[in-house]
């Protein structure tokens, strides 16, 4: 190998894995495939390869992928660099770095069969098709460039023994010197090289296979003549390349053998320039060469289809390989420590061949692991290449690499890597392109690493993989020792790298299709929430800390998109749970119904783009399925504190998920014609249907459920301590038109049905108030005014009552504009009135301290009585808040009394409702049972 060849120490190599190809064959996943039925007849025919054992297998590929060239041209340059001490440090921390990662390799082939891909498909298969696809692109830019690397460097190690200038001279003292050099000689016979690789991928990889027994016992006969050497050539002074008598400096250099004194000279650090770059070397530099000939521990893992006990081959055969070059490498040090001058080892990086018993035999080491590593890396690129393309993460761009021969050969995928390795060839030298390609492979090893972690710290029951010498702190340091080297070989392009990574994983992430494959981040979120739900304890709660959490019953989502949307943005980043209630008897049912709808609703979820949960059941009536749902919904400290209902009417409801628009309009003209115009994505909800329907809300549909039940379910609520929430007319609420221009939002915090026991700051007010602070808090609402509308009569004190609700305001920092409203000529039309002085007899013992807890008593206690609310009233009240001059708001905000205890009297409560909030737009009736509001710091 020529000494003109700078870092021509990066390996980059990848062994073969035939069986994936076999595999897919058989199971008939592949385009090439042919379906007939006499090659169906012929298939048990076919005779398939013979299952390799662990040293054939697994031991052979490593040894020759981490071999490489770098043990006869760069182990001499570390020593010379950075002396023996020195060097058998870098040997003790790079090997503890990839064994590290060794054994995240083992874990994860040891917890089921690999195919074709290699590394890829492992972190595709752990993290995912995002992490897989990115890594997979940087694998195979990584072999591809690794292939263009040995070939060049091959040319330049023929070079170096054949070549000759132009102008006659030769390249080295070699005395065969014939092949004319030259960048276009070079790129000729590089081609013809690449070409030869190229011959023998076509034909199959099989072949490789065979002759890499060839190439490693023609490696391990070349290090036994290097070892032997040592030994048995006596004092040899060696000519110097590139040096004349005319030149500075000395121009030979010795091989001592065995002397202490040679010894000595080499055991402290020496740094000094790379003769072949000019650049001068740091213990950086030199490590990131070192660490370049440790690589290649992979190579075993991607055999497992071919091994006859995959589980029991790769670990034993890697750890060997691995453990067997360590020894190699450190003996290497010592050997040439003890025979070498420093300046022979700092002027030669050839000279072993110089000092070996025959010399031809490391030209042929060095040849021989050239172009099996060239070979293998064009292989390996083609097979991560059809990987890619069979799980279809680029589509159509990588389609025609789907294609194979009769034999299982991705032919197609050859010739496309084949192609962009003649591209790379065109370069030249490859030097700076050798240390992205280090990085590349540090990055997918890394990448392992943290597959292995991600399995290990979620805990999944399946991963149990048979080798289990590995715990999540070798993971992590397996991480950390290939993220220092990567910044070690080049702080920049380690950071390009991770960037393009990045790059390609949110391309991935939102280009490609959805893969069965699962997500190792679902097992870890899992993990996590599940630690952290068992420390939420609701004996902790405080009310400071209370946000709300909504159950928002919905039947129909068809008709409910516009309440979907607004809960979502009161919700405060509280639990939000949309509930449905399927009626039907699992008795005589031969399967749950419910199952097959989830996907419907959770994709309506990731339509609307609304953060929240889906829980279904299935009851023999709509009001025991709302106490199912009541019950069992949320996990500990995790449960609904509000329910919301559609309110119930008979008006006719709207498709929304077919009106784009959500236009405010009630005509159905106005819903879109031809729903295949839309890019919605399919739902299979039951189509809307006229009749009966609970609310323009959407809540229930049909006749299903009845104004007794409807009302029964709200009592129900409030007996469970849920605050209640009916929401009317939310089929005309279009959130994008709400939020433009001038945006109000109406509260009432009076109870309307009592205006002889009006009170503002009882629980119920105070949970208005505190709903409608947070939608004002969401950043879409924050432009929106609070318009609080205080009822008075005349005869009150106007300004004391609104100071004393400005300065409750003020004590529970929200901001409101306070108007009064004089609504003395609706009370005149309450049934039998009371008299003035009664009521305030009930209302002046209040103490400016305790009104807040007096009122919560006195209201709260206090059944509501329908029977004392005339018809002309809650007329007369529905027109007053019609007719505010201020502007119609976004949502009202509405009180809404109890239930009344007879039930016979339902009927009337849910009637005085409808009158209550007739026309009056998107409308929240709410009451509110539990204290939700604080002035403590």
């Amino acid at each position: 190998m020529s000494e003109r060849t700078p870092l021509l120490h990066y390996r980059l190599s990848v062994s073969v894995n035939e069986s994936g190809e076999h595999r897919e064959t058989r199971t008939g996943r592949d385009e090439g495939e042919q379906r007939s039925p006499a090659t169906v007849q012929r298939k048990p025919a076919v005779k398939q390869p013979p299952k390799l054992n662990t040293f054939f297998g697994v031991v052979i590929p490593t040894l020759l992928s981490m071999f490489s060239v770098v043990v006869f041209l760069r182990i001499g340059f570390v020593v010379g660099q950075c002396g023996l001490y020195q060097t058998i440090a870098m040997l003790l921390v790079a090997y503890f770095i990839i064994s590290m990662t060794v054994l995240s390799v083992c874990a994860i082939s040891t917890n089921g069969a690999l195919d074709a891909g290699g590394a890829y498909y492992m972190i595709s298969r752990a993290l995912g098709p995002e992490f897989g696809g990115s890594i997979g692109i940087m694998f195979f830019l990584a072999n591809v460039c690794g292939s263009a690397l040995y070939v060049l460097g091959l040319v330049e190690a023929v070079l170096t023994t054949f070549g000759v200038h132009e102008d006659g001279s030769s390249l080295s003292v070699s005395r065969y010197a014939v092949l004319p050099a030259g960048y276009w000689w070079s790129l000729l016979y590089g081609t013809v090289i690449l070409l030869l690789c190229l011959i023998v991928c076509l034909v199959g990889a099989h072949i490789y296979a065979k002759a890499t027994f060839i190439i490693f016992i023609i490696v391990i006969v070349v290090l036994g003549t290097i070892f032997v050497s040592f030994f048995a050539v006596p004092f040899r002074t060696v000519q110097l390349p590139g040096q004349t008598n005319s030149s500075i400096g000395p121009t030979s250099a010795n091989f001592t053998g065995f002397k202490l004194d040679t010894l000595m000279g080499n055991v402290q650090a020496a740094y000094t320039v790379d003769y072949t770059t000019g650049v001068m070397m740091t213990f950086a530099t030199v490590f990131a060469v070192m660490f370049n000939g440790c690589t290649g521990i992979m190579a075993g893992s991607n055999m497992s289809g071919d091994l006859k006990n995959p589980s029991y081959s790769i670990p034993r055969g890697t750890i060997t390989a691995v453990i067997f070059t360590f020894i190699i490498y450190s003996l290497l040090s010592v050997l040439i420590s003890c025979t070498c001058d420093r300046i022979l080892l700092q002027k030669d990086y050839g000279f072993l061949r110089d000092i070996n018993v025959w010399h031809p035999f490391v030209t042929v080491g060095v040849y021989s692991s050239t172009l099996s590593a060239a070979m293998s890396n064009l292989i390996g690129a083609s097979r991560i290449l059809y990987a890619l393309a069979r799980d279809d993460l680029f589509g159509i761009v990588l389609s025609p690499a789907k294609r194979i021969s009769g034999s299982g050969n991705p032919w197609v995928s050859v010739l496309i890597s084949w192609f962009i390795v003649q591209l790379v060839l065109f370069s030249g030298k490859l030097n700076t392109i050798a240390s992205i390609v280090s990085i590349f492979f540090l990055l997918v090893y890394a990448t392992v690493d943290l597959a292995c972690l991600a399995l290990e710290w979620a805990s999944a029951p399946n991963f149990r993989p048979t080798f289990r010498y590995f715990t999540w702190h070798t993971c992590v340091l397996g991480i950390i020792g290939c993220a220092v080297m990567m910044f070690l070989i080049n702080a920049i392009y380690a950071s390009a790298s991770i960037a393009f990574m990045l790059l390609l994983l949110l391309l991935i992430h939102y280009l490609s299709p959805v893969s069965s494959w699962g997500c190792i981040s679902q097992a870890l979120i899992f993990h996590q929430v599940r630690k952290y739900l068992l420390m939420l304890d609701v004996r902790k709660d405080h009310v400071k800390f209370w946000r709300p959490q909504v159950l928002l019953m919905v039947s129909n989502p068809r008709c409910s998109v516009g309440l979907i949307t607004f809960i979502n943005d009161i919700k405060k980043s509280g639990l939000y749970v949309l509930a449905h209630v399927q009626l039907g008897d699992l008795d005589i049912l031969p399967s749950d119904p419910l199952q097959s709808q989830y996907d419907s609703w959770l994709s309506l979820v990731d339509h609307l783009n609304i953060k929240a949960f889906v829980n279904l059941t299935l009851a023999d009536s709509i009001r025991h399925g709302v106490q199912h749902l009541l019950f069992i919904s949320g996990l500990g400290g995790m449960r609904p504190n509000t329910v919301v209902l559609g309110f119930y009417d008979d008006t006719p409801p709207q498709d929304q998920l077919l009106d784009s628009a959500l236009s405010m309009s009630n005509d159905n003209s106005s819903q879109v014609d031809d729903p295949e115009d839309q890019n919605d994505p399919p739902f299979h909800f039951p189509p809307v249907r006229g009749g009966v329907t609970v609310g323009r809300g959407g809540v229930w549909g049909g006749k299903s459920l009845g104004p007794q039940e409807y009302v029964c379910i709200i009592a129900d609520a409030i007996k469970m301590l849920k605050n209640i929430a009916l929401a009317r007319y939310f089929d005309q609420f279009d959130r994008t038109h709400a939020l433009q221009g001038p945006i109000f939002v109406d509260v009432w915090p009076v109870n309307l049905l009592r205006p002889d026991s009006a009170a503002y700051v009882d629980t119920c007010s105070l949970f208005l108030l505190q709903l409608a602070c947070i939608l004002n808090m969401t950043r879409a609402w924050q432009k929106a005014r609070l318009r609080l509308f205080l009822c008075v009569e005349a005869g009150r004190s106007l300004k004391g009552t609104e100071q004393k609700l400005r300065h409750l305001l003020k004590d529970l920092r929200m901001k409101a504009d306070i108007f009064t409203v004089p609504w003395d000529s609706q009370v005149a039309l309450h049934w039998q009135r009371q008299t003035r002085s009664e009521r305030i007899e009930k209302e002046e013992p209040e103490s400016e301290e305790g009104g807040v807890e007096a009122d919560n008593f006195f209201t709260n206690s206090f059944q509501t009585n329908t029977s004392r609310v005339s018809d002309e009233y809650l007329q007369a009240v529905n027109k007053l808040i019609l007719d505010q001059p201020l502007g119609p708001p976004a949502v009202r905000f509405l009180y809404l009394p109890r239930p009344p205890a007879d039930t016979s009297r339902y009927h009337d409560y849910l009637r005085q409702l409808e009158l209550l909030t007739r026309n009056l737009g998107p409308t929240l009736l709410i009451h509110g049972v539990t204290p939700v509001i604080t002035t403590d710091l």
